[in-house]
């Protein structure tokens, strides 16, 4: 089930978003962002439908993913 991140609260968002950086283990290259700097930017990915948060009914998890990777799942 896709979620729109418009329906989620600005905390949750942030949530979901902190929790996968940090998960994935992001590399920005030579300059190394904050965990703030580094939501800043995947944020408007997700506005723009970019990336998609999907929630797996069966395993109740969340995941990010590239809008064009969603039709191969």
């Amino acid at each position: 089930m896709i979620i729109p991140p418009t329906s989620l609260s600005i905390d949750t968002l942030d949530s979901i978003l902190e929790e996968f950086i940090t998960r994935e283990g992001t590399d920005y290259g030579l300059n190394e962002l904050s965990l703030q700097q580094k939501v800043e930017r995947l944020r408007p990915q997700l506005m723009k439908n970019e990336v998609l948060i999907i929630f797996d009914e069966t395993t109740e998890q969340i995941q990010l993913i590239a809008a064009q990777d969603y039709g191969s799942l």
